[in-house]
């Protein structure tokens, strides 16, 4: 009688915690239950998740060997790489610095240019402060080119930074004025840069110049006929193109002793791939 007595008070409390007779979950309850195991366990990843995140962030944000590619990657050469790193560096503030002083340069040349010594980051050389225009692109061009009318000393040393060996000349030309703007006008400066460029193409390409038997001032004569053939050939305001043969015969009777074939070489690479100082 006691017994029977206990079982039906213990039917009743397990049939209200969601069990049958036999002491086994209901079907529904067990869904419901099975739900919400699985939206708990799912919680429980993404907070673990979020956790990892944030330490992995943590972690990235103090890895020098990071801030040192992201440095080195943007601004390739500065004095400061070549030198016994001072009390308290570190490559996330030198990127820092970098970052800064190029938004400054990109404001004020003369400015940006006294910043990067200020912090150490370059040496008050010309050489040293072309090899960190030449290594970098986050310089607004247009302030570069400024900056380099002004500062011939250092335009002297960024062009020897160029090796031309074994390029056409109208190749080596669109690679020149990619790292030195062109001037929109003609005028002293695009002269200069044009007399400096010849030069060292010549001095890059000894060989190629005794077989062609062009000098210096020659290749000046080339470089000028090929931006005005760029301008001829590009611009949509002339309608009358120059011909072929109208370059080869203008080019000649400036500079002799060029050859035909090769002169034709020079219009077929600009009618083929454009602008030399675009």
């Amino acid at each position: 009688m006691g017994q029977g007595l206990w079982r039906v008070v213990r039917n009743q409390q397990l049939q209200q915690e969601g069990y049958n007779e036999q002491g086994y979950l209901t079907r529904e309850q067990s869904r419901r239950m099975a739900a919400n195991n699985i939206s708990n366990s799912n919680h429980r990843k993404q907070v673990q998740g979020g956790i990892d995140i944030y330490h992995l962030l943590k972690d990235l944000a103090n890895d020098e060997l990071l801030w040192q590619g992201l440095c080195k990657s943007t601004w390739g050469h500065c004095s400061i790489y070549n030198k016994n790193p001072p009390l308290g560096f570190s490559f996330r503030k030198l990127y820092m610095q970098l970052d800064e002083g190029s938004l400054t340069f990109n404001a004020n040349p003369d400015e940006g240019v006294n910043y990067f010594m200020s912090k150490g980051i370059l040496d008050d050389s010309p050489k040293e402060i072309a090899k960190f225009i030449f290594c970098t692109r986050t310089l607004n061009w247009k302030k570069l080119r400024i900056y380099l009318d002004e500062r011939r000393d250092v335009l002297d040393d960024l062009v020897t930074l160029h090796n031309f060996r074994n390029q056409f000349l109208p190749n080596a030309l669109r690679e020149f004025f990619r790292h030195i703007h062109a001037p929109e006008e003609r005028g002293e400066y695009l002269e200069t840069l044009i007399t400096k460029f010849s030069h060292r193409f010549c001095a890059c390409n000894p060989d190629l110049m005794r077989e062609l038997g062009l000098s210096p001032d020659a290749v000046y004569v080339l470089c000028y006929s090929l931006i005005l053939l760029s301008i001829d050939l590009t611009s949509p305001h002339v309608k009358n193109k120059m011909s072929k043969r109208e370059f080869i015969r203008n080019t000649r009777r400036a500079a002799q002793n060029i050859s035909e074939d090769f002169v034709g070489h020079l219009y077929d690479n600009i009618y083929l791939i454009g602008h030399v100082a675009a």
